[in-house]
């Protein structure tokens, strides 16, 4: 349950997806917002100075700290973070996060000071490591890498990925799939640089990471010992085995910025875990992902023939078992909708008594499964603000 992007119900904005692993994929990601200028990152940069100092009174007056950030920005154009600065950033822009369900454990967030690192092989090797620490043997830790930032005339690296772990898809000559379509240009661009492939329907795409504007991208195949894979079963229907789906255990997004005072850092990937539901009810089910449904139907023996038989929800319901039911026979965490749901409504209580707003998007808040059974469908949230940062946002390609 953390961190991803949708297409039908949920379009991507420039707001970007959820950081907790809350996301449907498919489409390219919208042009971002355009990069502050240097009146907006000076009133940036004194907002959130002004926002760290407020919620760490021991750190004392803000204003030595600002004329600090304020001189360096006329001296360079561009300000650095303190380690604690970051952190608190990297946190609060989770906090955030309006498309998020899993926002109870924010302060929670593994913030991985990366940098000094701007190089493609130094990028790739630190995000190898980012997956083993947040798999942490199955027990999944929400961590965030940072690394460098955009600085004038000088932009950082970017990682062309989606996620750092995503299988590929292959469309075949009869129009079918082998994989899943949504890594399907991810595939072809890495097989174009000389990625071998090998045409299943599991295979973790190389990561992409691209140096600069223009330049041609590297790929790296990612480590077997940094990407832990769940099987999946059923604990009833024997069959399902048989079906050889799996899924990865971290959904760590890697294509959106982090922005904090003005500042961004475009490599800056991301995980929770995963809700069962991002799983079951989107990837292995959209039609234009994995499209079990009418296979898991088939085995069930359930009547396709009408709509009104509810045969793609018997379907739906079963295919969710399985995946709770594998992660939890794995000791992989993996959270549930309707635990999830109560958590985040004890996220807004506390966010309230703290006299924050939880600005809240209601279609992504709301799971794919058995929405009206959850506590979360039942109510109105705080208006989204565009403009509240510290922020993940939408990065544009280059």
């Amino acid at each position: 349950m953390i961190f991803s992007r949708i297409r039908t119900r949920r379009p991507a904005t420039a707001t970007g997806s959820c950081p907790y692993a809350h996301h449907h994929t498919t489409p390219a990601a919208p042009p971002g917002p355009a990069a502050p200028d240097a009146r907006s990152v000076a009133g940036q940069a004194v907002a959130f100075v002004r926002q760290f100092h407020r919620e760490h009174p021991a750190a004392g007056d803000p204003g030595p700290r600002i004329r600090r950030v304020l001189a360096e920005l006329d001296r360079t154009g561009s300000y650095r973070h303190t380690a604690e600065e970051l952190a608190f950033g990297a946190r609060v822009a989770w906090r955030n996060s309006a498309r998020c369900i899993g926002r109870l454990y924010w302060q929670s967030l593994v913030v991985r000071d990366r940098r000094h690192l701007d190089t493609p092989d130094a990028i790739a090797e630190e995000c190898f490591e980012h997956l083993r620490t947040a798999t942490n043997g199955g027990r999944i830790r929400p961590v965030v890498t940072v690394f460098a930032q955009d600085l004038p005339g000088r932009p950082a690296p970017r990682i062309l990925n989606q996620q750092l772990v995503r299988y590929a898809g292959y469309r075949e000559e009869d129009g079918s799939w082998t994989g899943d379509p949504a890594g399907a240009a991810p595939a072809a661009l890495a097989r174009s640089l000389g990625w071998k492939s090998g045409g299943e329907r599991f295979d973790v795409l190389p990561l992409l990471v691209r140096a600069g504007p223009g330049a041609e991208p590297r790929w790296y195949e990612v480590p077997d010992d940094a990407v832990l894979e769940v099987p999946l079963h059923h604990p009833e229907h024997r069959w399902f085995a048989a079906l050889g789906l799996r899924w990865y255990a971290v959904p760590a997004i890697s294509d959106m910025t982090l922005e904090i005072g003005g500042v961004r850092y475009p490599a800056a990937p991301f995980n929770g875990w995963y809700m069962g539901t991002e799983i079951g009810a989107r990837n292995l089910a959209d039609a234009d992902r994995y499209a079990m449904l009418a296979t898991v139907a088939e085995r069930l023996g359930l009547d396709t023939s009408s709509d009104r038989t509810l045969w793609r929800d018997r379907a739906l319901v079963e295919l969710n078992v399985a995946v709770l039911h594998s992660f939890q026979e794995a000791g992989v965490t993996m959270a549930d909708h309707h635990t999830e749901s109560e958590r985040f409504l004890r996220h807004v209580a506390r966010e309230q008594r703290l006299g924050r707003p939880t600005p809240a998007d209601w279609s992504w808040i709301v799971p794919p499964v058995s929405g009206g059974l959850t506590p979360v469908y039942h109510r109105y949230y705080d208006p989204v603000d565009p403009d509240q940062r510290p922020a993940f946002l939408a990065r544009p390609p280059w």
